[in-house]
């Protein structure tokens, strides 16, 4: 694990273990539901990265969708998830870094996944090479963008943005198939999100 590596699965599992998950709503998000509900083959390979606690991952693997892969860089949220959903194949649960990560994927569900790396434009550039390299041709990124001011601020995470700015490093790998204000969030971030499905170019 390089030094990058070790410090943000220090500050994650950190926040886990001081129980500063303020991101955990504690069941899977609405806008992901009801994009879950509408898919038909249940045989597609799917990754979840800095999935946390993965309620999505449980609520696919609960609808028959066996390929469904959790990917987070510290150990703890990995193990609640293993308890609390004890039939899910524990290979599909990958301690690791998402920059790292080696794989081909059909769907990758990302909740605010985006918005929890510091806002560098190296950063987010990096995001939207790897997040192309683990799909599939015509493969799908669907996911949730916080679509809040982004401040000066280094250190506060979420960090935000708006769909423009998000456009202008995604559209660089990927054709919008849709991104828009997100209209059916969880009361407590509605007005705050950007809903999204791209497609590898």
């Amino acid at each position: 694990m390089t030094q990058s590596q070790s410090k943000e699965n220090a500050y994650w599992t950190q926040r886990y273990d001081e129980n500063r998950t303020g991101w955990d709503i504690g069941y899977v998000a609405t806008p992901f539901k009801e994009y879950i509900d509408q898919l038909t083959d249940k045989k597609i390979n799917i990754l979840i990265p800095g999935a946390g606690n993965a309620y999505e991952a449980e609520y696919l693997f609960q609808n028959g969708f066996c390929n469904v892969h959790v990917l987070d860089i510290s150990q703890n949220p990995l193990d609640t998830f293993a308890q609390r959903v004890p039939d899910f194949p524990k290979s599909q649960l990958i301690l690791g870094d998402f920059f790292t990560l080696k794989g081909n994927y059909d769907l990758i569900l990302e909740q605010t996944f985006f918005c929890s790396f510091v806002p560098t434009p190296e950063n987010r550039s990096a995001y939207v090479s790897q997040m192309s390299n683990l799909l599939h041709q015509k493969g799908k990124l669907v996911g949730l963008w916080f679509d809040i001011p982004l401040t000066g601020d280094m250190e506060k995470r979420p960090f935000g943005g708006d769909k423009k700015e998000y456009l202008s490093y995604l559209e660089t790998h990927f054709k919008t198939n849709i991104f828009e204000k997100c209209y059916n969030s969880i009361p407590e971030r509605q007005g705050n999100e950007l809903f999204g499905i791209f497609i590898k170019k």
